[in-house]
């Protein structure tokens, strides 16, 4: 009867872990969700980790539960936002064939919703001048993430490896420059600026 007893305050304990352990993973990636969004949206110095905490619908007090720092934070809030663009890129090559895909990124890269919308957008593009200043922590996930997402556009050139991570370098830095200056500009600039970046379609 006693044993009885033990085991089921042990599957009760194991149970209750397991949903501790769910609800904290949800927490973690709440956390990181809005982080990526809010870094993109008012750059890196802008973004409070009380400001994270809020839009997540969490205590501030309950950060250090997930995160040592706000340099850890941003790092994981990169390499969110890189997920996300690479994902964007890697759905194009499932659907289209390889030229059409980089042709299709091109177009969506360079739309005015993306340049309204840092928020949503690569992370490039978004914070590429913020981490310039950052720590070396924030500069190493930034370049990790280029290096991706160099990775992933150069599925779609030709030529030998190194030729089409060429090509894909250029070509993200073509595009994040564009988004960059149009941002940065009036509208008539921007406007110019985005057409001449866009092969398929220029007034898009």
């Amino acid at each position: 009867m006693i044993s009885a007893i033990y085991i089921k305050l042990d599957e009760g304990a194991c149970k209750k872990m397991r949903v501790s352990k769910a609800e904290m993973e949800k927490s973690h990636e709440r956390i990181v969700a809005n982080a990526a969004r809010l870094v993109r949206k008012r750059g890196i110095e802008r973004t409070s980790v009380a400001d994270v905490m809020h839009e997540a619908g969490l205590t501030h007090g309950g950060f250090y539960r997930h995160f040592k720092t706000k340099d850890e934070l941003v790092r994981a809030a990169m390499e969110s936002a890189f997920e996300e663009v690479i994902g964007v890129i890697e759905t194009r090559f499932e659907r289209d064939e390889p030229e059409a895909a980089i042709l299709g990124f091109e177009e969506h890269y360079l739309s005015k919703g993306h340049v309204q919308h840092p928020e949503m957008g690569c992370p490039v593009a978004a914070l590429g001048a913020d981490v310039g200043r950052e720590p070396g922590g924030a500069k190493k996930a930034f370049g990790e993430g280029v290096k991706r997402l160099i990775d992933a556009l150069a599925k779609g050139m030709r030529g030998t490896k190194q030729e089409r991570r060429q090509q894909a370098a250029r070509e993200l830095a073509m595009l994040a420059g564009a988004v960059i200056i149009a941002r940065a500009s009036d509208g008539e600039t921007a406007n110019a600026v985005l057409a001449a970046c866009r092969r398929g379609n220029p007034s898009a």
